[in-house]
């Protein structure tokens, strides 16, 4: 069985939208995209790079996966790139007829049933990244085994947030840390089953 890992880059306030550029996605007349480039660094770059250098496939909600569409397929050839460009990408849409980069797979009208499918076959871990939605629906039905988040040292007050409202309350264990100049936090959390409280 595949392990199924959360990954995002987020602000302190858990706003994961549209790290990556001005007009990466302006739903709902947000303004702050890009807000992760003044961050970007040597050695958080090769932090990234090392997590993804593993052979691994993509969980990826429609959105996401439109923008990335528009995005990596152009990008210079690197090992991220090249990994991202190569890996299977299992996309939650209901218009799978209408995806083009690939090599991917629509998860079907049953999304919880497709993700279960797909983690029960072999191959290399799953990625989710960057879906609010997808990540509160795997953590409902326990079908996350990790999360990795990436933190930047910025508050945005707006925007969508790494959980949508209403998702189950579960633990935590932490996996490992680590730290840059910048003010990044980069934190592996392993999934630990239900919340207890005192």
């Amino acid at each position: 069985m595949r392990k199924i890992i959360v990954t995002t880059f987020m602000t302190m306030d858990g706003v994961l939208q549209a790290p990556g550029g001005p007009d990466e996605d302006r739903t709902g007349g947000f303004k702050w995209g890009g807000w992760q480039f003044p961050y970007a660094d040597e050695l958080s770059n090769n932090a990234i790079a090392k997590i993804m250098s593993t052979p691994f496939d993509l969980l990826l909600g429609r959105r996401t996966y439109d923008i990335w569409s528009g995005h990596w397929p152009k990008a210079p050839s690197s090992p991220l790139s090249d990994g991202i460009n190569a890996a299977t990408k299992y996309i939650a849409t209901h218009r799978p007829e209408s995806l083009a980069w690939g090599p991917f797979e629509g998860l079907g009208p049953d999304i919880i049933e497709g993700i279960r499918r797909i983690k029960a076959q072999n191959g290399p871990d799953i990625i989710l990244w960057g879906s609010s939605t997808l990540t509160s629906t795997l953590l409902e039905h326990g079908l996350a085994d990790e999360a990795l988040l990436a933190v930047y040292p910025i508050l945005l007050g707006t925007g969508k947030r790494f959980l949508a409202e209403g998702t189950p309350a579960c633990s935590f264990e932490l996996v490992s840390t680590q730290t840059f100049p910048s003010g990044i936090l980069f934190t592996t959390y392993k999934v630990a089953g239900p919340l207890k409280t005192g």
